[in-house]
């Protein structure tokens, strides 16, 4: 009876290994599949490589592209954000020439604008309809573009200042504007695909 007893644990082991195998090879498939998605969608944006950068640790969760528009914009808002942040802590130090307090202080008001866009967008694009998609997707292209020349605007403030603050200010917004430029070549694209990205029919 031995050798029945190491065939029956020979074929056990084989069992296992064979199912754990089975079990991650299509885990790490659908996991690819996610991954393949952010990675193929990247391609076209305006900046690919910050686009991969960015969106890689929502490859996970990012299955159709709705998610991925959403995603993007979220990026977009948090980074908006922050810099809005940055220049409000900015503004109240009240450091150098009167222009460079003009442009810091334009720039508040139009970094609080995009941050309003891009909020406005993000909840858009969580409540799409199919009766009014494409009414939807409008309001969204209008609101992000809106964000991208408050953002572009802030810029042109500080074209005859000169510093560290002008190099700072530049730095990030230009940063936020690439990241939102990528937004909207995802809202863009979602516009394509209306079949995939209505939340409610």
């Amino acid at each position: 009876m031995v050798f029945p007893f190491f065939s029956f644990i020979t074929f056990l082991v084989f069992f296992l290994c064979f199912s754990s195998a089975t079990f991650y090879g299509a885990a790490t498939t659908k996991s690819g599949a996610k991954q393949d998605l952010v990675r193929s969608s990247c391609i076209h944006a305006s900046y690919p490589n910050l686009c991969l950068r960015t969106l890689s640790s929502y490859a996970g969760s990012a299955n159709t592209p709705n998610d991925l528009a959403q995603a993007a914009v979220t990026i977009s808002l948090g980074r908006a954000r922050s810099v809005s942040l940055y220049l409000a802590r900015l503004q109240k130090l009240h450091n150098g020439s009167k222009r460079q307090q003009g442009a810091v202080s334009d720039c508040v008001e139009q970094l609080s604008d995009s941050v309003d866009e891009l909020q406005q967008t993000l909840s858009e694009l969580r409540h799409l309809r199919r009766g009014t998609f494409r009414e939807q997707m409008s309001n969204a292209q209008t609101w992000v573009s809106a964000a991208l020349t408050n953002e572009d605007t802030c810029l042109d403030g500080f074209q005859n200042v000169d510093g560290k603050v002008k190099s700072d200010v530049k730095q990030k917004i230009n940063n936020v504007a690439r990241i939102t430029s990528n937004a909207l070549y995802f809202i863009n694209l979602l516009d394509e695909t209306p079949a995939r990205a209505v939340v409610d029919p």
